[in-house]
């Protein structure tokens, strides 16, 4: 399914890469960008989804020293961010706050609280601690895998270990397991890296060159995704780790970033040079529970790739899911252009929801439907009255 939709737009003043979502704001559907500009001064907006979805608004914008190569916000204060930027050939890293009464100031500043200021190599990202309110943060350079302790009250961040990827590695990124706060995994430009951070020790190796961003599914043990440069995503059972358990090949150049779905197991969307966004649902695997599996429908298709986001002009380098409304995801395109898209979704409780669904007034033909939750059986029949609206893409996670 094509989607011609360029989904609810906002406009930066200059080129970008990094959109995160504000997950510790609960009252509104919040998301963080950083522009990338070589000669002016960049800007860190944060823009919210209006309480009607129309539009995206901007809620506070704030110059920013360098270009921003990687921006992620804190996960328990939604004022912290941290960033990775430049300036000519210098890298660094900082974790920043935003002044608490910035709508009533003309021009609000944002609050240096630390500088993470231990590395001698091209950082290339920062990783907040994965859930909960804790003080541990992870930095990673071509070299160097770091943990800090932040104290923001005391706007201070200092180095607890310190661990060189070895000889030959060069990283490049990573994602810290939401599943064992103890392990982190890393990409270098032969292999995926599996680290425990109470020893500070590579644990294992997946020997797979050329991955350029991993992600963990936040409701699956063992469950990883890599973004290929071979125009494609794959997705890995770790405790089977000599070949992917599954492979989509849905981009037409190198796919830059994946993301899984904070709420819905097996949602994925990828991104890429192609200047597509594709969202995909993978397949159960082997060996879960089979009550848990995709229930099968005369509506139902067997290709993994539920929709393609093809409405941009330019490369696709940000994605990011809400983690409040988790069927609402935003990309950015390099050319500055931050998108929304809402996917339409169905309840958990029968078939009033799904009658509910057809007679919505938002409810269009072609429209992706997502059912979340075990379809009683006789709901099933009403099934064959999506088809008859022309909403014939359906499916069940």
């Amino acid at each position: 399914m094509q989607g011609g939709s360029s989904g609810i737009g906002y406009g930066l003043k200059y080129q970008a890469r990094c959109i995160s979502d504000v997950k510790a704001d609960t009252d509104h559907t919040s998301f963080l960008t950083g522009t990338l500009s070589l000669k002016e001064e960049n800007e860190v907006h944060l823009i919210r989804l209006s309480s009607g979805g129309s539009e995206l608004i901007c809620e506070g914008l704030f110059s920013h020293p360098s270009e921003i190569w990687d921006l992620s916000s804190c996960p328990f204060d939604q004022r912290i961010f941290s960033t990775v930027f430049s300036s000519g050939e210098t890298y660094g890293a900082a974790i920043w706050q935003i002044p608490e009464l910035y709508g009533q100031l003309n021009s609000p500043q944002l609050e240096r609280i630390a500088s993470l200021d231990a590395h001698t190599c091209k950082i290339k990202c920062v990783l907040w601690w994965p859930s909960g309110r804790q003080d541990k943060l992870i930095s990673v350079d071509e070299e160097n895998l770091l943990l800090w302790s932040l104290d923001s009250s005391r706007k201070a961040a200092q180095v607890q270990s310190k661990e060189s990827a070895g000889m030959l590695h060069y990283l490049s990124g990573g994602a810290w397991d939401p599943h064992d706060v103890n392990a982190v995994a890393l990409t270098c430009d032969s292999a995926i890296q599996f680290w425990d951070l109470r020893t500070m020790k590579k644990e294992n190796t997946i020997e797979h060159p050329h991955v350029r961003n991993i992600d963990y599914d936040s409701k699956k043990k063992h469950i990883l995704v890599t973004a290929e440069d071979e125009s494609g995503i794959h997705i890995w059972d770790l405790r089977m780790p000599k070949f992917p358990a599954q492979e989509f090949s849905g981009h037409s150049h190198w796919t830059w970033t994946v993301k899984c779905n904070p709420e819905y197991d097996r949602l994925i969307l990828s991104a890429g040079t192609d200047s597509a966004v594709n969202l995909w649902l993978a397949s159960a695997p082997s060996g879960d529970n089979p009550s848990e599996s995709l229930v099968e429908s005369p509506t139902r298709q067997s290709n993994p790739l539920l929709n393609s986001y093809t409405d941009y002009e330019d490369s696709v380098y940000g994605l990011a899911w809400s983690s409040r409304e988790p069927w609402i995801f935003a990309s950015l395109s390099y050319d500055g252009r931050p998108c929304a898209f809402i996917l339409e979704t169905c309840g958990h409780t029968g078939g009033g929801r799904i009658s509910e669904a057809i007679s919505s007034e938002k409810m269009k033909a072609n429209s992706l439907v997502l059912w979340y939750g075990t379809i009683p059986s006789h709901c099933k029949t009403l099934l064959a009255d999506f088809e008859f609206i022309g909403i014939h893409t359906i499916y069940f996670i």
